[in-house]
């Protein structure tokens, strides 16, 4: 079947662009205008990826993108903005969105975006039994994609799990912010590592006590991150 994209832009010739190009590659895809409407869609049209405008009339990009996360609504959405402040896009970020583009953009690379995240959706493995990796106070249910410190559920997007459980397959190996983009955001191309750092500040604020004094996510001056702690190891259910 195919995948449904749902674009969310109040210009119409950047909607007709996207539907264009996206229905060419092979997608499902139907044009919103306005953030309320976004929410109209979500039961009848059931959206695989949500390309979402930042400014729109009605409700912001920002607001729909929040206002899906607090439904525990996680399906990937791709923030487009015509701003070029950072603190625009991390804003997006901050909100739940799993990527963004700056226009003018290549339709050629949004739907490499697309591909991509589509591709790490799929990958995601089934809920059920499977490993746990322990480092410290934390441990990672890698199939149930649940984390827990000290015992406790810790709220990730569905983001954060993916790049904690990479760190944490490669623990104690310091990875540049590109082989991140590459390996969690499944990136094959030179992509905006300002994405890798608003995440792991997300993190760093959800797993540790201190997030200017990490214990777990360590900063690799002029590299990259990498997951330390004591000794990891793999359990089983039983």
């Amino acid at each position: 079947m195919k995948k449904k994209i749902l674009v969310v832009d109040d210009e119409p010739s950047i909607s007709m662009l996207i539907e264009f190009n996206l229905k060419l590659a092979g997608y499902d895809v139907r044009c919103v205008h306005d953030g309320e409407a976004v929410f109209d869609m979500l039961k009848p049209f059931r959206p695989d990826l949500i390309v979402l405008d930042l400014m729109l009339p009605k409700m912001d990009g920002i607001q729909v993108c929040r206002e899906l996360r607090e439904q525990n609504n996680a399906v990937p959405i791709v923030m487009l903005t015509a701003l070029q402040d950072v603190t625009d896009k991390i804003a997006g970020l901050d909100n739940g969105a799993d990527d963004y583009m700056t226009k003018p953009f290549s339709p050629q690379e949004l739907i490499s975006r697309i591909q991509a995240i589509l591709r790490r959706v799929q990958q995601l493995p089934a809920s059920g039994d499977g490993p746990v990796h322990e480092i410290g106070r934390l441990s990672i249910h890698a199939e149930q994609r649940e984390v827990r410190l000290d015992g406790n559920l810790i709220d990730l997007t569905p983001k954060e799990f993916e790049l904690l459980l990479f760190l944490c397959k490669h623990r104690g190996k310091v990875l540049s912010r590109q082989q991140l983009l590459h390996g969690v955001w499944d990136y094959h191309f030179l992509g905006d590592t300002r994405i890798v750092d608003v995440h792991i500040s997300h993190l760093r604020d959800k797993i540790e006590k201190n997030a200017r004094t990490p214990e777990y996510i360590m900063t690799v001056r002029n590299v990259g991150y990498k997951l330390t702690g004591p000794q990891v190891k793999d359990l089983t259910h039983a």
